[in-house]
């Protein structure tokens, strides 16, 4: 089926040609007409489907007629993050080029007073994150009662970043007579709730189970220790090692990781950006267009990259930290392998991190193989020295030096052999847990203990 059938209109269609698409996506297919049926639609489909053009399309063809008021947008979109909210207004761009529309961004970073402008010009489309808009109508430079559609995009990830009340709030101040589009790729009973509340009689668009990953993307895992400077050694290695590496997105769980790793490959020698919550808005859309331009092949990022953003050539995904949530997996793992092309994902694992890779094997309803190979040499993420044994001697020595430093340690302590030729120090002991350095002397974070956990263990006689 070409997208002639869809029902869009002729300024439409001429826009989708110009961009080179011939043939409408499955989600595209099957939601397009009744977009243009004035249905509400519940589509359920996994990352990287094309989902965003299933309803901006047909919201180009039905804005043709009528036109703006002041400070009553004709429609609303919904977006998670501020990335997903400039992504799509960039479809609008690119889309809607041949028609006189006036598309607005209401997301943090952004002065009040330039959002705030544009709404008294009147906007036919209107993007926003949830708690700005909420800002804007609070303030009274806002009216949703001409809202005649309304899209609530990544719901699952609205519901992990906590916008549920916020999206209530919102569905209570646009028309009960409205439009209502819903996309998730997951279904958890909170937004199973959500659909029933505010869809009516919906037409349900499902193409694929939820939490299904895409057959283009070759997974793996690859175990390590859980010391966070052996997962970074371990994380240099695969990037070294990588087969057809053209660019990554390696994920972090925390803001924090984030910028201990960015800085960690920056100081190896590695081209990398950063992604992540704490960062302003300028600095955010600068190290996302500097990625899709090639510029940085590497971009660290916590899971606000995670969901909807269309970085079409992503050639693997690495999550350096295994996620909590399984369904954070799989749409992780859906930045690659996109729009029919291959890729590849491989997660670091640690033993710490066996129940969340558990889950996740449950939810995605496969195993995910282990690597072999080069990788299982490297598990332990330490140089070739690190592996030669050492005598018993040299281990003895060792004792009598740190007792020597320690004088009022017992002699029933354990404690890492000095470095010879500059060797990182070893553990003797399973449960003490030293402070340690890679080979290449950077030091472990342990900033975030308290300091009687740094203090060695006296092994029991």
């Amino acid at each position: 089926m070409s997208f002639s059938h869809l029902g869009l209109s002729d300024k439409v269609l001429a826009a989708v040609a110009a961009t080179g698409y011939t043939s409408p996506t499955p989600i595209q297919e099957q939601a397009i007409p009744h977009v243009l049926t004035r249905r509400d639609v519940l589509g359920i489909a996994q990352t990287g489907t094309g989902k965003t053009a299933a309803f901006v399309l047909p919201m180009l063809t039905i804005l043709e007629k009528g036109r703006a008021r002041a400070r009553m947008p004709r429609t609303l979109i919904l977006e998670p993050t501020r990335e997903l909210a400039a992504q799509v207004k960039e479809n609008f761009d690119r889309y809607g080029a041949g028609q006189k529309l006036n598309v607005a961004l209401l997301i943090g970073g952004v002065s009040f007073g330039d959002q705030d402008s544009k709404l008294t010009r009147g906007v036919d489309v209107l993007i926003a994150t949830p708690g700005r808009l909420l800002d804007h109508t609070e303030r009274g430079g806002l009216l949703l009662t001409g809202v005649e559609l309304l899209v609530i995009d990544e719901a699952d990830r609205m519901l992990d970043m906590g916008f549920i009340p916020d999206i209530e709030r919102i569905c209570k101040l646009v028309p009960f007579t409205r439009q209502t589009l819903f996309f998730t790729a997951t279904m958890p009973p909170e937004i199973r709730r959500i659909t029933e509340a505010f869809l009516h009689n919906p037409v349900k668009v499902e193409v694929s189970r939820p939490a299904t990953t895409a057959s283009t993307v070759t997974q793996a895992q690859v175990s390590s220790r859980s010391e966070p400077h052996e997962k970074r050694e371990m994380l240099r290695r695969l990037l070294r090692d990588a087969k057809d590496l053209k660019n990554a997105i390696i994920f972090c769980n925390r803001k924090r990781e984030v910028a201990v790793l960015y800085k960690s490959l920056q100081k190896h020698g590695f081209s990398v950006g950063a992604l992540h919550g704490d960062m302003d808005q300028p600095a955010r859309m600068a190290a996302l267009d500097q990625f899709r331009k090639g510029e940085l092949p590497l971009l660290v990022a916590s899971d606000v990259a995670a969901r909807g953003l269309d970085i079409p050539e992503v050639s693997h995904v690495f999550n350096f930290d295994v996620p909590h949530h399984p369904d954070d997996y799989v749409h992780r793992i859906g930045r690659t392998g996109r729009a029919g092309r291959s890729g590849t994902a491989i997660s670091i694992v640690t033993p710490m991190d066996q129940k969340s890779i558990a889950a996740i094997e449950k939810l995605i309803g496969q195993s995910i193989p282990r690597a072999e190979g080069n990788f299982t040499s490297e598990a332990t993420g330490e140089s070739a020295e690190a592996h030669e044994p050492r005598s018993r001697e040299s281990s003895r020595r060792g004792r009598k030096a740190s007792r020597e430093r320690e004088p009022r340690q017992g002699s029933g302590r354990h404690h890492a052999t000095p470095s010879q030729s500059q060797r990182p120090p070893q553990v003797q002991h399973s449960e003490t847990r030293r402070p340690q350095r890679e080979a290449d002397a950077e030091p472990a974070d342990h900033s975030h203990l308290p300091a009687f956990l740094l203090r060695p263990v006296r092994a029991r006689v």
